[in-house]
């Protein structure tokens, strides 16, 4: 079973200043996007479903099929690709769009509209993050090893300080779990830096207080793990959350939300995954010139090949 990886490519980089996911980073040009699927291509993986926007699919897709042509598979079949779009207007029929609203439905929203392209164990990621080789490696095994499994769930921890931006306060879910590994919250820290003493603090979304956090403590950079029959019960809650929020212009339906709701309402559990990766992204623009150097790095010492792709 060659599990899906599910790219979540439709935001705009409010904060970067433009579109991260065509933003050549690597010593030939490549982005972040193309050193995930490499990376999940070695992990076994065999299909990329892009979520992306509408105004810059054509572009994208055509983008994609041409640098991605001769990509196969580890057991030598091509890589599939599937492109799928997230626009506002995607919501149940019985609801009526407001028409001030400009903000998209977020993370957990875009999932649902892979619905129809994926029936196998899938992960998904963001499009501007780069969780690693292990990351990709430790994930792929855990889908292979659910193929037949239902309401069962993973999130890939990344510890804290290796996650952190030297251009500015970063968002992270903290994840609480059992004696099992088992997810059971993820509370968000808002502004999280090290400061001068070391320490690194947040501020707690709950209490709104500001917190010193643990440095190896397990964090959510939205790489999930999940089966097909995710996308019914995700679909639900989406219902739901519509009956609440459907007038409202800025609040969001997101992916660990919808997890929660799964968790707590019975219907599922969490495994929460760990690995040694170092995440890096471009969160701000001043991001770049460092990962730019990264990946430089990363070529120099045989870690990828260069160019990435030929």
């Amino acid at each position: 079973m060659k599990p899906t990886l599910l790219v979540l490519a439709a935001g705009m980089g409010s904060r970067y200043g433009g579109l991260k996911q065509m933003d050549g980073l690597g010593p030939n040009g490549e982005t972040i996007i193309d050193y995930s699927i490499f990376d999940a291509v070695q992990a076994g993986f065999g299909k990329v479903v892009y979520i992306v926007r509408e105004y810059f699919r054509e572009q994208m897709e055509q983008t994609v099929r041409e640098k991605y042509s001769g990509v196969r598979c580890i057991d030598g079949e091509p890589l599939e690709f599937v492109f799928v779009t997230q626009e506002l207007d995607k919501i149940p029929s019985r609801f009526t769009l407001n028409p001030d609203r400009q903000k998209p439905w977020g993370t957990a929203h875009a999932v649902l509209m892979a619905a129809e392209v994926i029936h196998e164990p899938f992960a998904v990621i963001n499009g501007d993050d780069y969780y690693g080789k292990d990351s990709f490696r430790i994930l792929g095994d855990w889908l292979r090893e659910h193929e037949n499994s239902r309401g069962v769930y993973s999130i890939v921890g990344f510890e804290l300080e290796n996650t952190l931006s030297e251009s500015g306060g970063v968002s992270r879910g903290i994840c609480s779990y059992d004696e099992n590994r088992r997810l059971t919250d993820i509370v968000e820290h808002l502004n999280i830096l090290r400061g001068t003493d070391g320490l690194i603090r947040g501020d707690n979304s709950n209490t709104e207080e500001r917190v010193i956090l643990e440095g190896k403590a397990l964090c959510s950079m939205n790489m999930w793990g999940f089966t097909p029959d995710y996308f019914a019960g995700s679909a639900a809650i989406f219902d739901d959350f519509l009956e609440k929020n459907i007038s409202e212009l800025k609040k969001e339906y997101y992916i660990p939300y919808a997890v929660d709701c799964l968790v707590k309402s019975g219907q599922a559990r969490t495994e929460v995954l760990s690995t040694p990766s170092h995440w890096f992204g471009v969160t701000y623009k001043e991001d770049r010139p460092a990962v730019v150097a990264k990946f430089k790095e990363l070529a120099d010492t045989g870690v990828y090949p260069s160019p990435l792709y030929k």
